[in-house]
């Protein structure tokens, strides 16, 4: 690196799906400023999403509930000029952060003359939609509802950069893990193995499939070519423990109980993006698994009820199945997600589904040995 090579900060700290879809500006921001120098400030939680992005040189993580922390990280961004800083997130301590860097260009969330939120002009395509829109509640709704380009297309044409794709590179010690997985289930040889991540936490009740949905789903997968073989893996978070055994149980009951596997919901990030990877096909709602998914190049189906279905990007490797209610893309936690039926998801994973063996879907996505940070 030159002492003339450009330095540009991106702060994103969350959520963790959006912190990893986000990681699609890089590469548009390595074609557009040459010799770049990207720092990147996120969560704690977060920061093994980034740290092994070949892009990003640094990854600072910040508390951002934690004023001490606050100033200590503001110290030292603020030793930089900064050729541009990206912010991405519209939390006040965060908007105050980008506001007292010294950068050439800001582009994002930050505070005006008089200390109050605000967002510069040029994102005003993404944050117009948001709960920081200069247009009120009702509008960025009505705006967030009648958008259809993808997140990745809007920032990067907020930005002036080419469109990207996320990337997750995982480390060996994950790969060694799911491989491990792979050889306690007896998974090698086996083909299609289709993940069901259709849980989603507590928050946003509206986007999970019922398990007798999930179940009826899996059983229709099994009496149709070319999933009859599949093996089944069930995904979920570390509050997701007991919905995971009902579908297990469920899928025992339909005679699919030694073709389904439990991933676990204590895993490591890492290790849950690993196993992510060894799936041939993605059954996911709206959630970190789908991002997970879409950076590994995993063929996927995700399901939409409550949130935006076109502000996800697939890259030509799935397809959508959206609600049909009229609350969709409400952002109600008991939004109406009865059109999310099993045939209509079985019908979407047949045509999604990749043709060939295991071995030619390309499992863990790009093929690349991250340098140790």
């Amino acid at each position: 690196m030159s002492v003339t090579d450009p330095d540009v900060l991106v702060i994103k700290t969350a959520a963790l799906g959006d912190v990893l879809r986000t990681t699609s500006i890089l590469p548009g921001l390595a074609a557009t400023i040459p010799g770049v120098r990207i720092t990147w400030v996120t969560a704690p939680g977060a920061f093994d999403l980034v740290r092994t992005h070949p892009l990003v040189a640094e990854v600072v993580t910040v508390e951002t509930k934690n004023a001490a922390d606050l100033a200590s990280v503001a110290t030292r961004l603020s030793s930089t000029r900064w050729a541009r800083v990206i912010s991405l997130d519209d939390e006040e301590p965060l908007c105050a952060l980008a506001a007292q860097l010294r950068t050439d260009r800001l582009s994002g969330a930050t505070l005006d003359a008089s200390g109050r939120r605000a967002y510069t002009p040029d994102v005003a395509p993404w944050f117009d939609m948001g709960l920081l829109s200069v247009h009120g509640k009702q509008r960025a709704d009505e705006l967030k509802i009648s958008n259809q380009r993808s997140q990745p297309a809007i920032y990067a044409a907020m930005l002036g950069i080419p469109m990207g794709r996320p990337e997750l590179v995982l480390p060996e010690s994950a790969r060694a893990f799911a491989a491990d997985f792979e050889r306690r289930h007896e998974l090698e040889g086996r083909w299609p193995i289709i993940g069901l991540n259709t849980g989603a936490g507590g928050r946003w009740t509206s986007k999970q499939l019922p398990p007798d949905r999930v179940i009826e789903l899996a059983r229709r997968l099994a009496d149709e070519p070319p999933t009859t073989d599949a093996t089944f893996v069930v995904f979920g978070g570390d509050s997701e423990e007991a919905r995971n055994a009902q579908i297990l149980a469920g899928l025992a009951r339909v005679g699919l109980g030694t073709r389904a596997i439990d991933a676990g919901v204590k895993n490591s990030l890492l290790d849950f993006a690993a196993l992510v990877g060894r799936v041939d096909l993605l059954i996911t709602s709206d959630s970190l698994a789908l991002h997970v998914g879409i950076a590994l190049e995993r063929h996927i189906v995700a399901f939409f009820a409550p949130t935006s279905a076109a502000e996800i990007e697939l890259y030509g490797k799935g397809e959508k199945v959206v609600s049909t209610s009229p609350d969709a893309c409400s952002y109600r936690a008991d939004a109406d997600n009865s059109s999310l039926t099993p045939h209509r998801l079985a019908a979407a994973a047949l045509r999604a589904f990749p043709r060939g063996s295991s071995q030619d879907s390309g499992r863990f996505g790009r093929s690349r040995t991250p340098e140790p940070r």
